[in-house]
């Protein structure tokens, strides 16, 4: 079976796995550090095999602290954008919000931050429950929920937590799988902000 140029089996796949993980079907291992594994092939380093082409994705965003309710393209059009994919069941998720909210709170004014988790909503888990979480760990920007994973799929999300930048054209400048460090973090949005 051949890959052909629109997605064709590997865009395929990382749909059924980024669907698989939401659904709590694949079992997530732990690898490296602060790096929960979802399954997702990114097909190697951008431009070789990645879906960024694909961006922006429309997603569903949930009436929460910072957020509400209706459809957002991420990355933000024309706006420097901070990308967070997580999950509700991810421990070094956890972490990362730490971080998020510190740098949240010097550049939001600056830039869009938009956290999106692929979690399908059923057999016990709600956009309640999400909500309650993001509550918990002070999320306070944009709430997405993309159960189709195309979000993952586009950015070649390996595991979770995973950040992505994007400049105000909507051009992926970083991407990092695991914990990010508020240093990083700050470096690599101060380079889009320039």
């Amino acid at each position: 079976m051949s890959d052909d140029s629109d997605g064709g089996p590997t865009l395929g796949r990382r749909h059924l796995l980024a669907g698989l993980v939401g659904t709590g079907l694949v079992s997530a291992g732990v690898v490296g550090s602060g790096v929960v594994d979802v399954g997702v092939s990114s097909g190697g380093a951008k431009g070789a095999g990645d879906d960024t082409d694909r961006l922006p994705i429309d997603v569903t965003t949930l009436d929460a602290v910072g957020s509400t309710a209706g459809i957002a393209a991420v990355p933000v059009p024309e706006t420097p954008t901070v990308i967070d994919c997580f999950a509700t069941w991810c421990g070094p998720c956890v972490e990362q919000m730490d971080a998020l909210g510190t740098v949240y709170d010097r550049y939001g004014d600056r830039a869009a931050f938009v956290s999106v988790t692929n979690e399908r909503f059923g057999g016990g888990l709600g956009p309640d429950d999400v909500r309650a979480w993001w509550r918990d760990h002070d999320g306070r920007w944009t709430l997405g929920h993309d159960p189709e994973g195309d979000l993952l799929a586009a950015l070649g999300a390996t595991g979770l937590p995973y950040l992505a930048v994007t400049d105000g054209a909507g051009s992926i400048v970083w991407t990092h799988g695991g914990v990010a460090s508020v240093e990083t973090l700050d470096r690599e949005i101060t380079s889009v902000l320039r």
